[in-house]
């Protein structure tokens, strides 16, 4: 190819991890709702592959690929609570937010340029419901 040189590059890893991936409060307290979750549907070992999987596929996934989600506002939320959260939002947050879809989880996440770290913000099972209503009715 006219212009390209091998020699003006220096030989790097396709493995060579460029992002720092971090795991937020939120995203290590949804992990904890999922296992009690799947304990719950006496699936127990779900939770150890999800977090095998976690370890071997999307971590590095992430740090190679930060973009690999697709954004979140490309699908916005319809309902007025979701809507009223994203309000609450830093002006331009919502806009760095992504979404990664991994087997059975979706996973909420952003990436920043400026310190090359993806933090991953929130992880939910696909039959787990959205809000928990046990605790929004006590007593029902």
């Amino acid at each position: 190819m006219p212009g390209f040189s091998n020699a003006a590059r220096p030989p790097t890893s396709v493995a060579d991890p460029r992002y720092r991936v971090e795991l937020t409060a939120s995203f290590l307290a949804c992990l904890d709702g999922i296992e009690a979750f799947l304990l719950e549907a006496d699936a127990g070992l779900a939770y150890d592959a999800l977090l095998a999987e976690l370890r071997t596929t999307v971590i590095p996934n992430l740090q190679r690929f930060p973009r690999i989600g697709r954004r979140y506002l490309d699908n916005p939320p319809q309902s007025a609570e979701a809507l009223a959260q994203l309000a609450t939002l830093p002006a331009g947050a919502a806009d760095a937010l992504r979404e990664y879809l991994h087997g059975d989880y979706l996973m909420l996440y952003t990436a920043s340029e400026a310190n090359a770290t993806v933090d991953l913000l929130s992880i939910r099972h696909h039959r787990q419901l959205s809000f928990d209503f046990a605790r929004l009715w006590p007593g029902n």
